[in-house]
């Protein structure tokens, strides 16, 4: 089997946006618990548009926010609404501030219970922004299934760094991780990048804030949502359900699919697949308050998921 699993760096665009987004979600949090926060960031080339839903007692400018993140240079647009009052008329009373499908995974092969080439992918890179903090993506081909702990094979380490030089970043890379095959700077060196090379857009990086390729997601973005949004408190209620799943059942690999309407507390679907055995979820209050509760996702935390990806860091639905 040979799986193949990537990972950008904090200062991509993409994830640049998601840390702005999440950022705004935190200071409307610290400020108002109950806020309700729907925000979606796009930058490039010296602009940054804020727009979305917001519904909150809290009174602050986004624009400072926001310059003290990418730059004083940069023109920043907000354009924030109060959410569509039909909306609120479900999550009022409960209800899941819309409809869709959230995927949980947990898997024995590694401390963490993520996928090893998706740890592996994560760990190079941030071993490598550690020195050279700057816009940069990381891809790791393994072959293999290997036991608890241990990597297999490495086939083939991809890392691309703006403003290194070639021969430095391969030294760090082998010094990492022993891999058959190299590609450093494949396109070559390269010195500009972030928003002044490329435009990015809060939730693009799905796979990458998810477990990889290898597994598959509901589809919905996280950053910048609250609780309400189910998109992003039920895929880490389904992690957590996921680890808690592999932990009674002593299982090497677990499932979970969730699945709401708006407007409804319940789900219309939880479902576990335990070594390929499928069985309902049962003994967990899944509605949106419930999770809330469970998971403390009224607390301003989320900035830190914007990072390093939303599982297998030690957050309290990886628990």
């Amino acid at each position: 089997m040979i799986k193949t699993a990537e990972f950008v760096s904090p200062k991509h665009p993409d994830k640049t946006c998601d840390y702005i987004a999440d950022t705004i979600l935190d200071a409307f949090l610290k400020k108002d618990r109950q806020s309700r926060v729907a925000v979606e960031v796009m930058g490039g080339h010296g602009l940054i548009t804020v727009n979305g839903e917001v519904t909150s007692r809290a009174r602050f400018k986004l624009e400072p926010i926001v310059k003290k993140i990418v730059g004083a240079k940069y023109r920043v647009i907000v354009r924030l609404a109060h959410q569509s009052p039909e909306i609120a008329k479900g999550v009022d009373t409960g209800g899941a501030g819309d409809q869709g499908i959230m995927e949980g995974y947990a898997t024995s092969e590694s401390a963490n219970f993520m996928p090893l080439e998706y740890n592996l992918a994560r760990y190079i890179c941030q071993r490598i922004f550690k020195k050279h903090p700057h816009d940069g993506k990381v891809q790791v081909t393994i072959e293999g299934n290997p036991p608890a702990g241990r990597t297999g094979r490495v086939l083939t380490v991809v890392a691309s760094f703006q403003s290194t030089k070639t021969p430095e970043l391969l030294k760090l890379v082998k010094s990492i991780i022993k891999a058959d095959e190299y590609l450093i700077n494949p396109a070559g060196e390269w010195h500009m990048g972030g928003f002044d090379a490329d435009s990015g857009l809060s939730g693009r990086k799905l796979v990458v804030d998810n477990y990889g390729p290898e597994i598959s997601i509901g589809g919905g973005s996280f950053s910048g949502k609250d609780y309400t949004k189910v998109d992003r408190s039920g895929a880490y209620m389904a992690r957590k359900i996921a680890v808690d799943y592999l932990r009674k059942f002593r299982a090497k690999e677990v499932k979970i699919k969730l699945a709401y309407a708006i407007g409804k507390k319940d789900p219309v679907m939880a479902e576990a697949v335990i070594d390929g055995r499928r069985m309902p979820v049962e003994g967990y209050d899944l509605s949106p308050t419930g999770i809330r509760e469970l998971l403390k996702l009224d607390k301003a935390q989320f900035v830190k998921t914007s990072q390093w990806g939303h599982f297998g860091n030690d957050f309290l639905w990886d628990k």
